[in-house]
C-alpha cells in the first residue's frame, strides 16, 4: 500500500469507523459464548491511556507503521507487541500529548525533528486485564523518522508494511493459556511475532479504514 495512498484516505476517515475483524477477538476456549466486555462495567471509566499509531513512507513510497516488541519482564504485557504507548499523565494536555510523550520515552522520537503530523484518532476501547481505556491517535511523519529502543522498555522496534493488516490480510488461529484462561483468537504473523489483542484491534480497524 502506497503511502501517497494512505495519506489521501486518511484525511477523509469517517466518524463511524468500521469494526475490528471478528476473528480477532478473544474467546475462551470451551465456551465461545463467552468474550472479554469491550467495555467497562458501568460506574467505571477505565483510566486514561493512548498510543501512537504512526505512518510513513520507506525509500520506495510504501506506507510502513511503528510498533514495538516490549522487553521481557514481569507484567500483563511483557514481551507483547505493542504501539507506544502508555497511561496518561497528569500534565498531559490530550491523547495525543500521551501518545507523543510515551513515543519519545520508549523509541527515541523526536517528533518535531521528524515533522509529525496528527491525524486523528481511533476509536477509544478498555482493556479488562489492565483496565485502560485506550486511546488510539493516528500520525503521519514524510520519512522514516529516527528511532532508537529505550532498552527498559522495547526489545525491539518493529515497522512492517501497512498493508500486511488490510482486510484481505492473513490471520492465525492461536489457542493458548493466557494466565489461567484458555484462549483462542486470531492474530497476525509479522517478523516472528505475532500481533494479537489490543495492537490487532487497532491495526485491522485502521486496515479496514483505509480499505473502504
Amino acid at each position: 500500500m502506497r503511502y501517497e495512498d494512505v495519506l489521501r484516505r486518511l484525511e477523509d476517515l469517517p466518524e463511524s469507523l468500521p469494526a475490528p475483524a471478528e476473528i480477532l477477538m478473544p474467546v475462551l476456549v470451551g465456551d465461545e459464548d463467552l468474550r472479554p466486555s469491550r467495555t467497562p462495567p458501568a460506574g467505571q471509566t477505565g483510566r486514561p491511556a493512548a498510543v501512537l499509531v504512526l505512518l510513513y513512507p520507506d525509500d520506495d513510497g510504501v506506507a510502513r507503521v511503528v510498533l514495538t516488541e516490549r522487553a521481557s519482564r514481569d507484567g500483563h504485557h511483557s514481551g507483547e507487541v505493542s504501539f507506544p504507548g502508555g497511561k496518561a499523565e497528569p500534565d498531559d494536555a490530550d491523547p495525543a500529548a500521551t501518545a507523543l510523550r510515551e513515543a519519545a520515552e520508549e523509541v527515541g522520537l523526536d517528533a518535531t525533528a521528524a515533522q509529525v503530523r496528527v491525524i486523528g484518532r481511533l476509536e477509544t476501547f478498555w482493556i479488562p486485564v489492565s483496565d485502560f481505556a485506550v486511546t488510539p491517535v493516528v500520525a503521519v511523519a514524510h520519512a522514516r523518522p529516527s528511532m532508537t529502543a529505550s532498552p527498559d522498555e522495547v526489545a525491539r522496534i518493529v515497522e512492517p508494511p501497512m498493508s500486511r493488516f488490510l482486510p484481505d490480510a492473513p490471520i492465525e488461529i492461536v489457542e493458548r493459556l493466557v494466565g489461567e484462561w484458555p484462549l483462542r483468537y486470531g492474530a497476525y504473523a509479522v517478523d516472528g511475532l505475532s500481533v494479537w489483542g489490543a495492537t490487532a484491534r487497532i491495526l485491522s480497524q485502521l486496515g479496514a479504514a483505509l480499505a473502504r
